[in-house]
């Protein structure tokens, strides 16, 4: 592979040295962004911070156990791609947690051209997902975790500019209203007083983030997101 692999990210969960560095070091070669963690609460954290597109992860960790530790991404998440390892006296339990919705659980010692087959069929998968909104000169809009990304390194924008980027990327090339952002963006707040300067002001530091002409002003009216 010529290129390292750098809009899907892998968070590797283990707690034993022996088996991380190998597994890390292997991962390395294929993708840009790999997460380490060696027990189950660091990679709960680590999944709430970064939002891995895949984690592989072990059943018995210090601190929060594998199987724990997907229950509750579980509950808020049912996307992420887990792979589970075990050993085969652990077969048993695992598919008691066959409703954890698990993409594979893998045997240890896990086989490195079994896992490359399995992670390369999850990157192929990932990359399909109606989630992503390619956008111009490399740029995409990810709506699941409402970030935007440009040759797969994230674009920092605000909590408002992230919102109104999803509402557009929601209905590219047409035309949404001035009212329709400005509701979207102070839903919460019904009582507010409509201003359209608010908007403008927005869209004034939202566009020098994107390539030109991604955003056009309908006049009177309100904004275009193109996506060609």
């Amino acid at each position: 592979m010529s290129e390292k692999i750098s809009d899907i990210s892998v968070l590797v969960a283990e707690d034993e040295k022996q088996i991380l560095d190998p597994m890390v070091e292997y991962l390395q070669l294929f993708f840009e962004h790999v997460y380490t963690a060696k027990d189950g609460l660091n990679a709960f954290r680590i999944y709430e911070n970064k939002k891995p597109d895949i984690i592989i992860s072990d059943i018995h960790m210090p601190h929060m156990d594998g199987l724990s530790m997907i229950e509750k991404i579980r509950k808020k998440d049912k996307k992420t791609k887990i792979i589970i390892t075990t050993a085969h006296s652990e077969k048993e339990k695992l598919m008691q947690a066959i409703e954890l919705h698990l993409v594979k659980y893998l045997i240890k010692p896990v086989q490195s051209d079994l896992l490359k087959e399995l992670l390369l069929s999850l990157v192929d998968e990932l990359r399909q997902n109606t989630d992503r909104v390619d956008l111009k000169e490399g740029y995409f809009w990810d709506s699941s975790k409402k970030l935007l990304f440009h040759d797969d390194d994230e674009v920092g924008l605000k909590e408002k500019e992230k919102k109104v980027l999803d509402l557009l990327c929601a209905h590219a090339n047409q035309t949404v209203s001035v009212f329709d952002i400005y509701n979207h963006l102070y839903e919460d707040q019904p009582e507010r007083e409509f201003s359209s300067n608010s908007i403008t002001s927005l869209m004034k530091r939202i566009r020098p983030k994107l390539p030109a002409d991604t955003i056009s002003t309908v006049y009177g009216v309100g904004y275009v997101l193109y996506t060609k």
